[in-house]
Order: structure tokens, then sequence, then C-alpha cells
């Protein structure tokens, strides 16, 4: 059995490793999954940062390849990059049904850590439906990410944009972030990745490759800019509406700015973080209830979300 299962892994990685690529900008490196047979290379949002050229490196190669920017959605966390010009022998990796992901199965996380190109861990899916917020600082974008794949397989800096792979050698995931333990100053905890499922990564790539912007993100809005509003004692009391779009979902439903939205469905809000957690689980098209007080009255109102654009 041992002797299979590593038969198993060794195949996978044989498969799937040519097609995860270093990818370095001027202000740091990570990964990336080579998506198609047209040089387009997908990462993540934190991954290309402000950068629009950069030097990729393929896993059997020493030299480095130009790249340029086709586009990126940080509000999903994920870019796509294209090789200026296209290297013999470049392999697409196939990526697999994130629907059908199950906790337990194993998997591996491929990139390059800490620089150590072409490196492999191995883990398992941990949970699934995640829904995670990433710390915002650098060139993270800080996005609120529904359904990722979480995975004991270790990720570290460098490994974000790389692939998380089964064992049918197919990408579920691409590594984006290893969570971290306030209590040990915000070091990672060892043991606990996340990666976006591939359903996410194939929708955004595909329109950032045809229109380079995303116009279906997929992702539930209520057609609003808002804050995190204080109460008196100075503590997130609420996310208070700043704007309402003229059209839109809140603004059907008679929202308007200085609103302080508390609870979208039964999810306390208190914060504007929290309001864009409780938005990432919920999808476009669907109806919930939106508590909000205006003028020191509590009150309710039936909202049919709309979708959050580019």
């Amino acid at each position: 059995m041992s002797n299979q299962l590593q038969d198993d892994y060794q195949r996978v990685i044989a498969n799937v490793l040519p097609s995860v690529v270093q990818v370095t900008t001027a202000s740091g490196l990570g990964s990336g999954i080579v998506y198609d047979g047209k040089g387009d290379i997908v990462t993540n949002a934190h991954v290309v940062g402000t950068a629009t050229t950069f030097q990729v490196s393929l896993a059997n190669s020493t030299k480095t390849l130009d790249a340029t920017l086709v586009g990126s959605y940080p509000d999903s966390d994920l870019a796509v990059i294209r090789l200026s010009s296209l290297p013999s022998g470049l392999k697409p990796a196939v990526f697999g049904d994130s629907g059908k992901v199950q906790i337990g199965q194993i998997t591996l996380a491929m990139g390059s850590p800490l620089g150590l190109s072409s490196s492999v861990t191995q883990g398992i899916v941990s949970a699934i439906a995640r829904t995670v917020s990433e710390p915002q600082g650098g060139s993270s974008p800080g996005a609120t990410i529904a359904n990722m794949v979480q995975t004991s397989a270790a990720i570290n800096p460098g490994n974000s944009g790389g692939a998380l792979v089964n064992l049918s050698s197919q990408v579920i995931g691409i590594n984006t972030l290893a969570a971290t333990d306030p209590d040990l100053g915000g070091s990672a905890a060892p043991g606990i990745g996340f990666a976006i499922p591939s359903a996410t990564i194939t929708s955004i790539a595909d329109q950032l490759i045809k229109d380079g912007k995303v116009t279906n993100s997929g992702r539930a809005a209520l057609g609003i800019s808002a804050r995190t509003y204080y109460g008196s004692d100075y503590k997130p009391a609420g996310a208070v509406v700043v704007t309402v779009t003229s059209g839109g979902p809140a603004a059907a439903a008679g929202l308007q700015p200085g609103d302080v939205i508390t609870k979208v469905g039964d999810t306390p809000v208190d914060s504007l973080g929290a309001l864009t957690t409780a938005l990432a689980s919920l999808s476009p098209g669907a109806q919930t209830t939106v508590t909000y007080t205006r003028d020191g009255q509590s009150r309710t109102a039936d909202v049919t979300l709309g979708t959050l654009g580019a």
C-alpha cells in the first residue's frame, strides 16, 4: 500500500510540476500555474501587486522568460499574466471540479516557497467552503474569499499562486495564504492553509483573458459603498452606508446613505469586514433580509442581491 501511494505521489508530481512556475516581480516572488497553451499563467493578485512586467521561471528550465499583465481582480485575489514568447513544451495544467473536493482527500501543494522553486508539500483537505479574509498590507488586497479549500499541506511565503493538486493530477485550487495565529505575533499557524477553488479560478481567469476585466464575479453585492460605524463607546457597531448605486439592489430596497447595517440575514454585522464576509457566503440573485438602523430606529429591508462588478 505504501509503495502504491508513493508511486501515486511521484506520478502526480511528474504530471503537474512542469505546469507550476515561479513568478518574480521587482518587489518579490510567488508562484503561478500555466493556464493554457497561449502562454497565459494564473496567479494571485497579491503576487502581481502593482507590477505589469514579470520574470517567469519554468520548472524544467534555468532561463527566465518575460511576461506582461493580462488582468488582475483583487476582490478574488486572482490575476493572469502572459508569456511574451512561447517556449517549447509549455504544459498547461488540468483543472478539476472543486465542487467534488471532499474532506480527507490527499493533496499536494506545489510552488516556490521561500524562493525554493519546484517544491512540493503534502497533506489532506481539512475543510471546504471556508470564507476567509486575507490580512491587508503590502501587496495583499485584503480580499474576502468564499468557498476556499482548507488544507494541511504546508503553505509558506512564495507558495502563493501555486497549485493545490489531487491524486488525479488535477488542480483543485490556488495556494493563497496560511492562517496566522495572533497569539504567536501573527506568525503562520502550521498545517492550516487556504486555496482559492478551481471553479473560481477558471471563471475569473477566462474573463480576464477574454476581456481584460471581470464582469461576472459570481460574488453577491448590495450596490453600496460603506465604512465601519463606531458607536458612542467607540467600538465597531455596524457598517454605515456611504453611497448607494442608483438602480442597484440596496436602492431598490429603500436603503439610503447614513443607514447603519447591523445584520445580513441572521449574520450580525459590526464592521465593514463583517459585511463583506456575510455577503461573500451569499450568491447573486439570492434574497436576504438586511437589518439596519435609521434615525435610531431599527428597520429591515428585503434585498435581492446583485453581482459585484469589476
